[in-house]
């Protein structure tokens, strides 16, 4: 290993692996340090329960902020397939069970669910207003990710000044209330902008608007894709091809310590051969800004709170549903649970007073249905699939005084949601380890910290911020720069990060190839 590099990227995940293909690409020397065994980061495919063939995406689930042009630029062997079904949300209406289904693409079977479940075409077409309303703004948007920060007002100038106050200027419930009158529509609608987040939607912040926007802009479409063969394929391409370009990868590489001037930096470490610093002209952080901080030895801001629960589970069968939709097809897009408007509200009020909330919402995806590859061949052959539930509402602070009791009954809580539309016991339908355990993982905010350093558990590292320059200053650099010039943020802590997309790891790079001699 040298003792001089073009550059040192301080963490492995997918962001910091993008930005050093990139950069060897271009000619660079790049070092890439990852404390963990592997890289990947948060995203990776494990093998979670003992002795069951099963690698589910453990942390992070699907992609759609993933730009196209990342993977052409950087010739990623990567498929990423489109889910036959949007969404199915399960809801009772006059003592009848009925499911909203939303499929992909939308069609007469979409309205006519809406018909079902709302008694008119009313809300299906304010549903097909407000969406397409909304991708005008994603194909404005989208295009921009990949380039240096633009204005706030260049943007606005592209899009429908009432949409553009709808979605950046005015709290997010506002739109949502005004447009939709149905509690389950309005909820569904109301999703995207509190995955991740913990935010009322009437939060003056807009911090639930900035959620909801990144949730729908992704290349412009939105969509939500499933990686073939798990998340960790995703990643895995990415270390190829940083390798091929010729970045060198260390793994079990705890770094202590990054120092930079603005002309020169080093980056300490340990390893398997001790204490090792390397020099370098710059350093990309793809840790989260707090981590950063205590790195270059400085009082470290306040800690983000994450707010999710993420339980794993591996079903020996679908189970059958209360509402005689067909399972195969209810969960084959993202199936909401207790998700209405009304419940989205009173989990969250229930949370920010400390409490768990008594029905929390929550959405599951299976994505054996779309991908198959993930499990073994015996365990298709037998029905097997997999589940992968995010549970809304869950800050840290709940699970701060006891956090195995307090998962324990999030996790009972959340499954006892998924369990009110079904039509048998779901624990009847969870496979068995070889152990003879139930296929069940539950993750908090301080287990995830715990297992892939992000602090707080924030999936997002921080606070989304909008993806343009909110400060003229800002306008035409690229949302990565610290307070020192050669030293970046490449993670999901820069702007435009959060996610699985890249983002900040090709922006960081393009920061440093515009100034690097």
């Amino acid at each position: 290993m040298k003792d001089f590099y073009d550059v040192v990227i301080v963490g492995g995940g997918h962001n910091g692996l993008v930005a050093a293909t990139y950069l060897a690409q271009s000619g660079l020397s790049t070092l890439v340090l990852e404390q963990q065994s592997h890289t990947g980061g948060a995203a990776v495919s494990q093998q979670v329960f003992p002795g069951v063939d099963a690698r589910l995406s453990r942390y992070s689930y699907l992609v759609s902020l993933l730009p196209d042009k990342i993977v052409a630029d950087l010739g990623l062997s990567l498929e990423l397939r489109s889910r036959a079904v949007a969404s199915y949300t399960p809801a009772r209406r006059s003592g009848r069970d009925l499911g909203l289904m939303v499929e992909r693409p939308e069609g007469a079977a979409t309205r006519a669910s809406f018909e079902a479940l709302t008694g008119s075409s009313t809300e299906y077409d304010a549903w097909t207003a407000f969406y397409g309303a909304v991708g005008s703004l994603a194909e404005a948007v989208a295009p921009t990710l990949l380039e240096p920060l633009q204005s706030a007002a260049d943007l606005r100038a592209r899009v429908d000044a009432d949409l553009w106050e709808e979605l950046i200027e005015r709290p997010l419930g506002e739109t949502v209330e005004r447009r939709f009158t149905d509690d389950t529509v309005r909820g569904v609608v109301a999703t995207d902008a509190v995955i991740g987040t913990f935010a009322g939607l009437h939060d003056e912040s807009l911090i639930q608007n900035r959620c909801f926007l990144y949730h729908l802009i992704g290349n412009g479409t939105g969509e939500w894709r499933v990686p073939v063969g798990g998340m960790g394929a995703v990643t895995d391409a990415l270390a190829a091809a940083a390798r091929r370009a010729g970045a060198s990868l260390v793994t079990n590489a705890a770094v202590t310590s990054v120092e930079a001037d603005g002309v020169g930096a080093s980056v300490t470490w340990f390893g398997g051969d001790g204490e090792r610093t390397v020099e370098s002209s710059y350093v990309l952080a793809n840790v989260a800004p707090t981590t950063l901080d205590a790195l270059r030895g400085r009082p470290a801001g306040e800690k983000p709170e994450g707010s999710q629960l993420k339980i794993n589970l591996l079903l020996s069968r679908l189970p059958a549903l209360k509402s005689g939709d067909d399972p195969a097809r209810a969960f084959a897009g993202t199936f909401h649970v207790d998700e209405d408007y009304s419940q989205l509200e009173s989990a969250y009020q229930a949370a920010l007073g400390g409490d768990l909330p008594a029905v929390p919402p929550s959405e599951v995806y299976c994505h054996s249905l779309t991908d198959p590859s993930i499990l073994s061949r015996s365990l298709v052959a037998s029905g097997h699939h997999t589940l992968t539930v995010f549970g809304v509402h869950f800050p840290a602070r709940l699970f701060a005084f006891d956090n195995d009791a307090a998962r324990a009954e999030a996790t009972r809580r959340v499954l006892a949601g998924l369990q009110s539309y079904l039509a048998e016991p779901l624990e009847d339908c969870i496979a068995r380890d070889a152990d003879g355990n139930l296929c069940v993982e539950s993750k908090t905010p301080y287990d995830i910290e715990e297992s892939v350093g992000m602090p707080g558990g924030h999936i997002f590292h921080g606070d989304l911020q909008w993806p343009w320059a909110t400060d003229d200053a800002d306008v035409g650099r690229w949302g990565t720069e610290t307070d020192v010039a050669n030293l970046l943020i490449c993670g999901s802590g820069a702007r435009r990060g959060g996610a699985v997309s890249g983002l900040g790891g090709h922006n960081a790079a393009m920061s440093v190839l515009t100034r690097h001699p």
